[in-house]
């Protein structure tokens, strides 16, 4: 019940509300993204939903118009493909707002795993032991506040397999964990943890160095 209904409700009524309340300021953000690298101020690209149907997420443009289409973690030096304007975007994660969309079309969860590119395989295959796959994907969660890019793909998806245990529980013990992943995501974002360009699994790149 708590997925299915109360979830929904939530996720409808922050998204219209935030939607609402966002909508000039990404009009005034999407102006100067076209000012800063003409082209087009909306970026989309093909995710893996709920039980692995795809679907199109879109964003607030970051990378330059040149930028070659692969992702980002697999660029060489990709902070030459952001934009002026970008960097401070991805850096407060301002550019993930027109997920909002998504939220309403019931295509993501405000929280929830986030949702994998078409050809991450090896975290598609790690979400698989967890059922991470089956529910709905999250604009944030539990990944996110617990590592986010520094994360290696295994702790990712195991991240994500404590979430949808949570999710299972249903009541009081899903509705906390959402809780802890909204609330945990402001004070990321406040606080850039996480945030590595082009980088993934960096906290366990870092442990073997030392």
């Amino acid at each position: 019940m708590y997925e299915r209904i109360i979830k929904r409700f939530l996720d409808l009524t922050v998204s219209i509300i935030a939607s609402i309340v966002l909508a000039i300021p990404i009009l005034i953000l999407a102006v100067i993204i076209k000012i800063d690298d003409p082209g087009p101020a909306l970026f989309k690209q093909k995710r893996i939903g709920k039980n692995k149907t795809l679907f199109w997420l879109y964003k607030l443009r970051t990378m330059k118009m040149a930028t070659p289409d692969i992702p980002t973690h697999l660029l060489e030096h990709p902070e030459q493909y952001i934009t002026r304007v970008g960097g401070t975007l991805r850096k407060f994660s301002v550019d993930e707002l027109p997920q909002l969309y998504n939220a309403l079309r019931g295509e993501i969860s405000l929280i929830g795993p986030r949702p994998a590119l078409w050809n991450q395989y090896d975290l598609l295959e790690e979400r698989d032991r967890y059922g991470a796959n089956d529910v709905r994907p999250g604009l944030t969660g539990w990944a996110q506040i617990n590592g986010r890019d520094e994360l290696g793909i295994a702790e990712k998806a195991q991240l994500d397999g404590e979430y949808v245990e949570a999710l299972k529980r249903g009541g009081w013990t899903a509705f906390a964990m959402d809780a802890r992943c909204f609330f945990g995501t402001i004070l990321s974002v406040l606080k850039h943890d996480g945030v590595v360009e082009g980088g993934q699994g960096e906290l366990k790149k870092e442990k073997v160095a030392h």
